[in-house]
């Protein structure tokens, strides 16, 4: 475990672009250490592109990513597998191997990045199904045998696999009903507190950004247009802020009719 106990993303003046698309232009971003941090914005504004660019799957055209107080353009390939073991990745669908089954799916990241025994591996693994609400039996299931939410269960189990510092949350309850979302997010409230992780979460649920987020960032005109708590969001003059949080499926929206008939 590094002692670094600064912000554990930072970026300075990232620049996007596929072809003659930008974007991101000279956006800026912290997010600070045992925070969870939502990231909103519209179709096309680069939500995906900004999370992918933060773990290396998507290079730059310019700009400074700070990952776990390690700058990425110079960072060696030993410090880049440590710093790997440190972080865990929720995709959105939970990008499970579907030829593995459950455990083995669990077991991987401790197979890449530990030297644990087969034995102590499994054990671990099957203590991070039980973590996250699965019974035992599950483990020998295949993905193709899950519903959508023991797939995301089983996808959040793997991402704790290592007991991340930093764990990035893609579109977590996509595809849930509004039990199985509230359930998911509740859960991981209860486990990023034990665990005392940091996260970096995508997500267009209102529900889930009222439950979880400490701040939320906006991501709009190709950068980072606010980064506030959610109070503060609600009573901001940006269109597109206002349009999503005043809107008709806003939540602030019945709060502030409330407060215009006083």
């Amino acid at each position: 475990m590094s002692a670094y106990v600064g912000p554990v993303i930072e970026i300075e003046g990232l620049v996007n672009r596929f072809g003659d698309f930008l974007v991101h232009d000279n956006l800026n971003l912290t997010v600070e250490r045992g925070k969870i941090l939502g990231i909103v914005g519209g179709s096309g504004s680069g939500k995906s592109v900004l999370m992918n660019s933060i773990l290396g799957l998507q290079k730059p055209l310019s700009g400074k990513i700070s990952l776990l107080g390690k700058d990425q353009n110079k960072i060696s390939r030993k410090e880049w597998r440590m710093q790997r073991s440190r972080i865990g990745v929720l995709f959105q669908g939970g990008a499970l191997f579907s030829a593995l089954s459950v455990l083995d799916n669990l077991m991987a990241p401790l197979f890449e990045f530990t030297k644990f025994s087969a034995k102590d591996a499994r054990s671990l693994a099957l203590m991070k199904l039980s973590m996250v609400g699965l019974p035992l039996r599950a483990a020998s299931l295949y993905p193709s045998e899950l519903s959508g939410g023991m797939i995301k269960r089983v996808a959040l189990a793997r991402a704790l696999a290592l007991d991340p510092e930093l764990l990035f949350l893609d579109e977590p309850t996509a595809g849930l009903d509004p039990i199985g979302a509230a359930a998911f997010d509740g859960l991981i409230k209860e486990l990023t507190s034990v665990m005392q992780v940091s996260i970096f979460m995508i997500t267009h649920d209102l529900d889930s950004l009222y439950a979880l987020c400490d701040e939320v960032a906006v991501l709009a005109d190709k950068k980072v247009v606010a980064k506030e708590r959610l109070e503060i969001l609600e009573k901001s003059d940006h269109p597109w802020i206002k349009e999503y949080f005043l809107g008709p499926r806003g939540k602030a929206q019945p709060r502030a009719a409330e407060k215009g008939s006083n």
